[in-house]
């Protein structure tokens, strides 16, 4: 079998499945299982085929015409890069470990049909996207992927979060859509085609007119779908959502699209200078805020959605410094230990038996009852951390490295400006992930909050996933020298100066947190504050005038008792309250956005009702009036009728005369 029929196998069977398993899903429950696996399993299979035949070489192309245009044509085509290859391995991976982990965490979900069917359909819209050679099939498999994560993520809908979060994801990423597809008319008007290929030449020869507005315009769709600052502000709120769809969602799929997008259109970005100096601010405001917002969520999954942020911004800063190599292996590395954090915060959700529990100030003793994901969690807690040998230094060194590179003035394409934003911006953001990594391992495993009700040994087919998962985790970034044929043949090491910088920056980080949760801690447990269950209330009461009291207090204002100290309030400060409510984004938004447009709709209900509909309602109302004179005049009563004719034929007769002697008299 060719390279190609496999290719357009892998998007295709997850697909099939999708199908069959929403129409047999109700009839034939017993097939549910093995049609949400198998299909996924097989695809992950064949990706992984795929990308040993095509072993980081030269671009495998091949189209056939969908539909004739008249003018730009679509075309039904393939394009193999070792970008794309690669890429399709993760989600095909990440995605079979879902949906094995789901077959276990929604077990009792009568739902689980649909939701079993949704992510197959969505990991087939992406990986359409990553094999697709033409920008309009491409975009098919990118609104797919939308409408899914709406479903997936209000899939408990009855709960006010979860509907509200599904169409917040909905309409913030269609905003963005909409520049995107305008973007992509523009690109293929001066390109005269929807081709990659195509289009990559017409860069290479200069012949794109408007490169600035084109980059611009798509990259807005990119910052809704991978959610960059402004427009970021739905993925933390996507956490309503069961727990393994944000795994998909943050890892492998959604996300990781935009991103991907960008790498493999990234000479288009770079025919313009300035839209890679917006590319790199846009990656250091991200970065830094979604760091800072991080350490003031208690909620372990808001946790792991602002980390996500941050380091998608590490991947479009160095998309934005001209190094798609380094962009797609943080990529990869990223999906691999992202998704085992977010699928480890499942078992422990799982774990307390309601989701009401994944505030990690409420966490108690988790480390002893759930060991498989407290050490899984911890590897990945390191890999994110970027603290060696782990997968995630080597790709967060990479980009650092890229952005040292562009603001050396060694770059071709970025300019220096671009490189310091990134690099300044990527060391900050090391401090702070490393922060709040350490700060939700301490919360979550060391907590001293109030014990959940133990329900007993994790399912297998959720712990295996985690150990599956830890896997790449800990040994991915060590094979980025043999696979480097994959990546442009750019070597991907890291530098003594960026190795110092970032490691560094993340020691103290880790050691600030610690220190800080240590030094809580013991104040805490010194007056019986706030130190869980064992903490009596009148203990509390007694000791609330005391001066350690009043300091704790102080630092951790919201600490109920029965929840331990946060060391994120003392590391942020006065900035907490402002962090914890992203910054207040939502707000701003509201109100120059919302409110206006409600204020905009509710003027134009009123010229409906009470203008339009009244003219409309006049101009019934006349015809309505004489229907009704008339309707008055037709008595039935035969001889009404004759002397009504009688009298109408005698006024005619007179009215005949009289115009009849008028005339003769002029």
């Amino acid at each position: 079998m060719s390279t190609t029929t496999l290719a357009v196998l892998v998007p295709l069977l997850p697909f099939l499945g999708a199908v069959a398993g929403l129409l047999l899903g109700r009839s034939a429950p017993g097939f549910v299982r093995p049609l949400a696996v198998l299909p996924v399993l097989a695809a992950a299979v064949l990706a992984v085929l795929v990308a040993v035949r095509q072993g980081g070489g030269q671009p495998i192309v091949a189209s056939t015409e969908l539909t004739p245009t008249g003018s730009v044509p679509i075309d039904l085509a393939l394009y193999l890069d070792g970008f794309a290859v690669l890429v399709a391995v993760l989600v095909g991976v990440v995605a079979t470990c879902v949906q094995l982990y789901s077959t276990a965490y929604l077990r009792e979900d009568p739902r689980y049909p649909s939701y079993a069917a949704l992510v197959s359909l969505f990991t087939s819209a992406m990986l359409l996207v990553v094999y697709s050679g033409d920008l309009m099939v491409l975009l098919v498999g990118w609104e797919i992927m939308g409408i899914c994560s709406y479903f997936l993520v209000g899939h408990y809908w009855e709960t006010e979060a979860a509907r509200s979060a599904s169409l917040k994801a909905f309409l913030v990423t269609k905003l963005g859509d909409v520049p995107f597809l305008i973007g992509l008319f523009a690109l293929a008007a001066d390109a005269d085609s929807f081709e990659i290929p195509k289009i990559l030449g017409t860069v290479a020869a200069g012949g794109l007119d408007h490169p600035t507005l084109i980059a611009l315009l798509l990259l807005a769709g990119v910052a809704g779908k991978s959610a960059q600052f402004p427009l970021h502000t739905w993925l933390p709120d996507a956490m309503a959502g069961p727990t393994p769809v944000s795994a998909l969602i943050h890892a492998a799929t959604m996300v990781a699209a935009g991103i991907y997008f960008v790498a493999r259109l990234l000479p288009v970005f770079a025919a313009s200078r300035a839209a890679l100096v917006v590319m790199a601010v846009m990656a250091a405001v991200t970065m830094l805020g979604s760091g800072l917002a991080a350490l003031a969520q208690d909620d372990i999954k808001r946790v792991l959605a602002y980390s996500t942020v941050g380091q998608l911004g590490y991947m479009l800063g160095a998309l934005a410094v001209g190094d798609r190599g380094a962009a797609v292996f943080h990529l990869l590395s990223h999906g691999f230990f992202k998704a085992l954090l977010f699928l480890g915060a499942g078992v422990i959700i799982h774990a307390a038996g309601t989701n009401s529990l994944a505030a990690m100030s409420r966490m108690d003793g988790l480390a002893k009852r759930i060991p498989d994901a407290f050490w899984t969690m911890t590897i990945a807690l390191l890999a994110l951390a970027a603290i060696p040998p782990f997968a995630g230094f080597f790709s967060k060194e990479a980009v650092l490295v890229a952005a040292e590179h562009a603001a050396g003035g060694h770059s071709q394409s970025a300019p220096s400006a671009a490189g310091w934003v990134v690099l300044v911006a990527g060391v900050l953001t090391a401090l702070l992930t490393a922060a709040y990594a350490t700060r939700l391992w301490l919360m979550a495993f060391r907590g001293r909050g109030a014990a959940a009700a133990d329900h007993g040994k994790e399912p297998v087919a959720m712990t295996g996933v985690l150990w599956l998962l830890a896997i790449p985790t800990i040994g991915f970034g060590l094979v980025a020298g043999p696979i480097a044929d994959w990546f442009d043949g750019n070597e991907l090491t890291p530098s003594l100066t960026t190795s110092v910088l970032g490691t560094g920056a993340a020691a103290v980080g880790a050691v600030l947190t610690y220190a800080l949760w240590q030094r809580a801690t013991a104040k805490a447990v010194a007056v019986g504050y706030g130190v869980g269950a064992s903490a009596s209330s009148a203990a509390a009461e007694s000791a609330a005038e005391t001066p350690e009291v009043a300091e704790v207090t102080r630092d951790h204002p919201a600490v109920p008792a029965g929840a331990a100290p946060d060391p994120g309030r003392a590391l942020l400060g006065p900035l907490h309250r402002h962090a914890a409510d992203g910054f207040h984004l939502d707000a701003l938004y509201d109100r120059l956005f919302v409110r206006p447009v409600r204020a905009a709709a509710s003027l134009v209900r009123f010229l409906d009702r009470e203008v339009v509909d009244t003219y409309v309602r006049g101009a019934g109302a006349g015809p309505r009036l004489l229907g009704s004179l008339v309707r008055r005049a037709q008595t039935g009563n035969v001889q009404s009728y004759l002397s009504a004719l009688l009298a109408g034929a005698v006024v005619l007769a007179i009215a005949t005369a009289v115009l009849a002697n008028v005339n003769a008299g002029s």
